[in-house]
């Protein structure tokens, strides 16, 4: 089937002001989902207890002790009990969606397999299935395995002929005007966007990359539309839906992610109007996209570029691309079409302020390797 195209949404069934928006919800999440109207949700992000029956504790060969995830959340008796409660709120989630409504929702090994089966059997239509490749995984330090590298997406809409958003052109900006795959790469959560408790612990075990959902958001939601995450945790969801200008709502049970999600959200800014608008790297150096730059943070939508002679100056857009004087595409072509030239290497082309400096923004892409590097 091919894929519809943008296209513009009919009138909600459910008035929005009726709705929980920016809020979490606290208890089960098959219950608070219950409470919610049918058909009111565009997009649901589920990323559900992966059921890892991790067995004793993991140590590194130095014998100190990894944190891997062995919260009671996570534990589940048996995978008929693991298989009833996919069941259960892959059914919410199917009744709160919209006909033209999609899920996302991403598992390892240990459980991808049992709730695409059951998505499937209770009429969700699989669309892709993405693999985010970690490009800093946990090694496997028992060595008795290959070291788990992956975790894998499934996006789908509610059944085979339903309508369903999908930012084509977004994506293809956002990655150097080139098709989007189904293989993204990402590093794990890690550094300063780790987020810690009181005790300077981390504060979840899974804590999911901004770029993912970033990335996740732009492609299948567009500005207004209301995100469900039932599996809220410290608020990753809710934090991206805020800066590109979605609604959203949360389950969270635990209210130690509560809190924390609470303080992360209030600080995250919504970006302005003209930022949400959507639509070469050195061989010697991975290839890395202008759009993976942007989704890092590490050049923020809004941020002014320009020319080393400041000649032209131009605004970073969500997706990746740029505008100057209503000519929008990537830093590549936006600068080859300024200068009327064969071609532009946008990277050493544009610049940034940064801490009163001025930096060709592939000062920023070097900071995002290195990070990739960690």
């Amino acid at each position: 089937m091919r894929a519809p195209k943008a296209r513009k949404r009919k009138a909600p069934a459910v008035d929005k002001a009726d709705l929980p928006l920016g809020q979490i919800l606290c208890g089960d999440c098959v219950e608070r989902m219950r409470e919610l109207p049918d058909a009111c949700i565009d997009l649901v992000f589920a990323d559900p207890p992966y059921n890892l029956q991790l067995g004793g504790d993991l140590n590194r060969p130095d014998g100190s002790h990894v944190d891997a995830v062995t919260d009671d959340w996570d534990q589940f008796d048996s995978f008929a009990l693991y298989d009833k409660f996919t069941r259960e709120w892959l059914t919410e989630a199917k009744r709160v969606l919209k006909p033209d409504g999609a899920l996302w929702v991403i598992g390892s090994y240990h459980n991808i397999y049992r709730v695409g089966a059951i998505l499937q059997d209770l009429g969700f239509w699989i669309l892709n299935d993405v693999v985010w490749r970690k490009t800093n995984p946990m090694p496997n330090f028992r060595g008795t395995r290959f070291t788990n590298a992956h975790e894998t997406l499934l996006w789908a809409s509610q059944g085979e002929k339903a309508r369903y958003q999908f930012n084509y052109t977004a994506m293809k900006t956002l990655n150097d005007e080139i098709q989007m795959r189904s293989d993204w790469t990402f590093p794990i959560c890690s550094g300063g966007e780790r987020l810690k408790d009181d005790t300077g612990h981390k504060a979840h075990p899974t804590q999911k990359p901004e770029a993912l959902l970033y990335r996740v958001l732009l492609a299948t939601t567009e500005k207004g539309d209301v995100v469900l995450d039932p599996f809220f945790g410290t608020g990753t969801t809710g934090a991206v839906a805020k800066r590109l200008g979605r609604d959203w709502i949360g389950c969270e049970r635990e209210a130690s992610y509560r809190k924390v999600a609470t303080a992360r959200i209030a600080k995250e800014l919504p970006l302005d109007e003209s930022s949400l608008a959507t639509m070469q790297s050195r061989k010697s150096q991975p290839r890395v996209a202008f759009g993976a730059v942007v989704e890092a943070g590490l050049l923020k939508p809004g941020t002014e570029v320009f020319d080393k002679k400041r000649r032209w100056k131009a605004v970073v857009r969500a997706d990746g691309s740029i505008e100057c004087d209503k000519l929008v595409g990537s830093i590549h072509l936006v600068g080859k079409t300024l200068q009327d030239a064969p071609s532009c290497n946008g990277w050493t082309f544009w610049h940034y302020e940064a801490d009163g400096d001025v930096k060709p923004i592939d000062a920023a892409r070097a900071l995002y390797l290195l990070a990739a590097e960690d």
